[in-house]
């Protein structure tokens, strides 16, 4: 039977508490606490070696852990100089190949920045960049994610992020669903329906398949004006948003997404709460 699964991005507190030490404790960790899936962080850069990355990848499937990768943050899509961005093409490509390592079937990217230049400037850049990325990685079994993002001076509303992905076969959008509250002063999820439809514009724009297999980051993040602030914790009663009503629209619209959770230091236990939160939902409606 297909179902939405959780995990968390990184390690959270509550894992080095225990004593753990090395992400190769991660995957069976994971699976004892009750969550099926681990994001493996390189924001900071990608500095483990091949045997390393091996033999998490290996741990993974023996727990049955699903696996994806988070690129470096340093990676520029639309910036304005064409030597950074090359080198970002070499970045996404080691990511590929630490992925196939981890056995991850995603990596998550960053879409680039609008800061300094126009929004349409920005994209015709970033756009360039993945048809560049697409060509140097050929045929890949691998699903290469583009993120939503949470600053306004920042490429990644969700009808960006579905433009990006139609630049090849092999990109597919990442919602993050507290980054797109955190673009929207008052938030933008107040209901189920205005879940459903972020599912619903995905598959009018790239497909069913698309929408159904979505990859997810979720937390409550902090925002000013300018968007994101801070990612907070499943305890915060200020900001969203909330995880309930997509309990809801996952159950409603038939979809099975993979949901890591980003909350600050809290991501196992509040993966967890959102896994139960699902299962709820699946016996109540």
């Amino acid at each position: 039977m297909s179902t939405a699964t959780f995990g968390p991005g990184g390690n959270s507190d509550l894992f080095y508490a225990e004593g753990n030490k090395s992400t190769l404790q991660s995957p069976g960790w994971v699976k004892r606490f009750g969550l099926d899936a681990f994001e493996y962080e390189a924001g900071n850069g990608l500095t483990a070696g091949e045997a390393s990355l091996r033999a998490v990848g290996a741990k993974a499937r023996e727990h049955g852990i699903l696996m994806s990768l988070h690129t470096p943050y340093f990676i520029s899509l639309s910036g304005v100089d064409p030597e950074k961005r090359l080198k970002s093409i070499g970045y996404i490509q080691k990511s590929l190949w630490a992925a196939d390592l981890l056995g991850a079937d995603t990596i998550v990217i960053h879409s680039g920045s609008a800061a300094k230049i126009s929004r349409e400037e920005a994209m015709a850049l970033s756009k360039d960049t993945l048809e560049q990325v697409a060509e140097a990685v050929g045929d890949t079994k691998i699903r290469l994610g583009i993120e939503t993002m949470g600053k306004i001076n920042q490429l990644g509303t969700l009808s960006e992020v579905l433009e990006q992905c139609k630049v090849a076969p092999i990109y597919a959008p990442v919602v993050d669903f507290g980054h797109l509250n955190a673009r929207n002063v008052g938030g933008a999820f107040p209901d189920v329906d205005s879940y459903r439809r972020v599912f619903d514009e995905i598959a009018v724009t790239l497909g069913d398949s698309f929408a159904k297999h979505l990859h997810c980051h979720f937390s409550k993040i902090a925002y000013t004006s300018a968007g994101e602030k801070k990612h907070l914790t499943f305890a915060d009663t200020e900001f969203g948003p909330l995880f309930e009503p997509l309990a809801e629209a996952i159950v409603r619209e038939g979809v099975y997404p993979r949901i890591i959770c980003e909350s600050d230091g809290t991501q196992a236990e509040d993966a967890l709460f959102m896994k139960k939160a699902y299962q709820a939902a699946m016996g109540s409606l």
